[in-house]
C-alpha cells in the first residue's frame, strides 16, 4: 500500500510544501527562508533551504542559478558539519550536470552523494542518488549495466512504501522495454506507475506515465488520437506545476506522435518549439531528439537532401561525444531511412 507521495527535497522551513507545489512558488518562499538562515546564521537551515531552491532553479531550466544554489547549499551543509545536506547538495549538482549532458560530472556527483547518505544515514537520499546514477546510465543507452539497479531500487520502493520512487522505478523499466521493442511490457509498467502516481497524488510522475503511454500508443497501435489525448492532460500538469523539461518533453514526443501519423508540418512546429525550449534549459540529450525530429519532419517536407545528410552527420558527432548511445543508433536509423549513411559529411 502507498501513502501520499512526498517531496524529500523540501527541507527544514519547507517541509511542509507538496509535491505538487508550483515551483514559482517554491522559489520564491524558498528563497525567503534561505535569506532568513543566512541572516540568523544558521547554515544548517540554509543548506536545506538552498537545495529546494536549487531544484526550483533546475526544473524550471534555469541552469546558472541551478548551479550556483546547490554549490551554496553544498558551502552551507559543509560548514554545518552536516553530512546528509551535503549528500543532497552533491544529488543535486549531478541531476543538474546530468539535465546539461555532463555525463561524467554526473557520475562522480551522484556516486558522492550516494557515499555521503550512506555515511550520514540517511537512506532516502542514498536511494534517490543511486537512483540518479540508474537515470544517468539509462539515458546514456547502458541497460545491462543499470537494470539490475533499476530493479533493485523498484524492490526497496515497493518494501517501504514509497509511491514516487516506486513510480520512478517503473517508468524507468518501463522506458527500457519501449526501447528494446517490448511495448507490452513497457505499456503495463506504464500503466501501472500512472495508477499509483493518480492515487498517491504524484502529478509530476502521472504526467511522466502518461507520456510514455502514448508513446506506446503511438509507436505500437497507431493510435494517435488516443496518444494526444494523455499527452494534453499530461501538459495541463506541467503547465500547473511550471514544470519546464517535462512539458518540452511533452512537447517533443507530440511531435513524435504527429511525426508517426505522417503529418509533418504539425511534427515540424512542435520539433520547433521543444527545441527551444530545451536549448534554453541547456537540456542537452532533449535538445538532440529535437534537433533529430525536425531534421526528419523537414526532410519529408522536400529539405534539401544535403542539408539533411549534413545535419544528422553533425548530430551524430555531438551523441557520439556525448556518450548517448541509444540517441545515436537512432540517428543511424533515420540515415539509413533517408538513404544518406553515404553521405555523412566528416
Amino acid at each position: 500500500m502507498y501513502g501520499k507521495a512526498f517531496a524529500p527535497e523540501y527541507q527544514g522551513a519547507l517541509t511542509t510544501l507538496s509535491v505538487n507545489s508550483s515551483l514559482v512558488d517554491v522559489l520564491a518562499e524558498g528563497t525567503e527562508r534561505l535569506r532568513e538562515a543566512e541572516r540568523s546564521g544558521r547554515p544548517d537551515e540554509a543548506a536545506r533551504c538552498g537545495l529546494a531552491v536549487a531544484e526550483a532553479h533546475r526544473r524550471l531550466g534555469q541552469v546558472r542559478d541551478a548551479d550556483r544554489a546547490w554549490k551554496a547549499s553544498y558551502r552551507s551543509a559543509r560548514e554545518a558539519g552536516d553530512t546528509a545536506a551535503m549528500a543532497w547538495a552533491l544529488w543535486s549538482g549531478g541531476t543538474l550536470a546530468r539535465q546539461r549532458g555532463a555525463f561524467p560530472l554526473a557520475w562522480r556527483l551522484l556516486g558522492l552523494a550516494a557515499e555521503l547518505g550512506e555515511r550520514g544515514g540517511d537512506i532516502v537520499v542514498r536511494g534517490y542518488s543511486l537512483a540518479g546514477l540508474a537515470e544517468t546510465g539509462r539515458i546514456q543507452g547502458d541497460y545491462d549495466a543499470v537494470g539490475r539497479l533499476h530493479e533493485q531500487l523498484l524492490a526497496e520502493a515497493r518494501r517501504r512504501g514509497e509511491a514516487r520512487h516506486t513510480v520512478w522505478a517503473l517508468e524507468g523499466i518501463a522506458q527500457m522495454h519501449r526501447n528494446t521493442g517490448q511495448y507490452d511490457k513497457a505499456y503495463a509498467l506504464f500503466e501501472e506507475a500512472a495508477e499509483i502516481a493518480e492515487r498517491a497524488e504524484d502529478r509530476r510522475g502521472h504526467a511522466w506515465a502518461l507520456r510514455g503511454l502514448a508513446d506506446v500508443l503511438s509507436v505500437r497501435d497507431g493510435n494517435t488520437e488516443r496518444a494526444l489525448e494523455l499527452l494534453a492532460r499530461a501538459e495541463a500538469s506541467c503547465q500547473a506545476m511550471n514544470l519546464s523539461s517535462a512539458l518540452a518533453y511533452n512537447h517533443k514526443m507530440r511531435g513524435n506522435v504527429f511525426y508517426r501519423a505522417g503529418r509533418y508540418r504539425e511534427a515540424r512546429d512542435l520539433y520547433e518549439l521543444a527545441l527551444e525550449e530545451f536549448r534554453a534549459m541547456s537540456e542537452a540529450r532533449g535538445e538532440a531528439l529535437a534537433r533529430l525530429g525536425l531534421a526528419k519532419s523537414l526532410a519529408h517536407l522536400g529539405r534539401d537532401r544535403a542539408e539533411t545528410a549534413a545535419e544528422l552527420a553533425d548530430l551524430a558527432r555531438v551523441l557520439e561525444r556525448s556518450g548517448l548511445r541509444h540517441a545515436r543508433a537512432m540517428v543511424t536509423r533515420a540515415q539509413a531511412e533517408f538513404g544518406l549513411a553515404a553521405e555523412v559529411v566528416r
